[in-house]
């Protein structure tokens, strides 16, 4: 299976996740990062450290959640890669509150 980046990442994208990585499978927008399912091994390094909790095992992902799986395979595929921290976005840490976290 593969892991998915879910709505938590919205309006944050932390890379905390990219940085643990071993196979580059984030991806980006202007708004949120996303999962290559075709490249991502499964590993589950990125899981612990996202700050907002928005990364699942697709595997275990709640069912209302589901659709995030489309989602990453459909963004991924258009978006360039991320392979370095970036800031992140000046909406994250009122984000992070309101999830929280």
């Amino acid at each position: 299976m593969t892991h998915i980046v879910t709505d938590n990442c919205r309006l944050c994208r932390f890379t905390d996740c990219v940085t643990v990585c071993p196979v580059e499978c984030f991806h980006a927008d202007e708004e949120r990062s996303y999962i290559d399912p075709e490249v991502c091994i499964d590993c589950g390094a990125c899981v612990p450290v996202c700050p907002v909790k928005a990364i699942y095992d697709a595997a275990d992902m709640p069912e209302d959640l589901d659709r995030w799986v489309a989602v990453n395979a459909e963004r991924s595929a258009i978006l360039p890669r991320v392979t370095a921290k970036q800031p992140e976005l000046p909406t994250a840490a009122a984000r992070r509150a309101e999830l929280g976290y």
